[in-house]
């Protein structure tokens, strides 16, 4: 049975998945600006929401086709109306991911899997 992590590299503008210590997905990432910047620690994915619901209370559009809550109120892994984004620092702290990205990562993880946000 798979062990999943999800590991977010700051520097690197990457989220990889892992299956215990290896890589098995690797995908690019926008993340937070510096007023707003991603925050580092160690979190835990506690919902996930497919569009049309993509984020309770939030303009649907801007989180794209899905939405994976983190522990950390107000943060998450979302899909993006704005793909040229990927790639950036831009986002208002989330971890924005192509549509077709975060719907691949929604069926692969479960509720609970470990989310490590890192520099590097």
């Amino acid at each position: 049975m798979p062990s999943y992590s999800i590991r977010v590299s700051i520097e690197r503008l990457r989220l990889d998945l892992l299956d215990g210590n290896n890589v098995v997905r690797s995908y690019p990432v926008a993340l937070g600006k510096l007023a707003t910047s991603t925050p580092r620690g160690n979190f835990t994915i506690i919902n996930k929401v497919p569009y049309p619901n993509s984020y309770p209370g939030g303009p649907l559009s801007v989180f794209g086709t899905y939405w994976l809550g983190l522990s950390k109120p107000h943060y998450g892994i979302h899909g993006t109306n704005n793909p040229s984004s990927i790639g950036h620092y831009v986002s208002h702290g989330c971890i924005r991911m192509y549509n077709e990205d975060v719907n691949a990562l929604a069926k692969i993880v479960p509720i609970g899997t470990p989310v490590r946000i890192r520099q590097k």
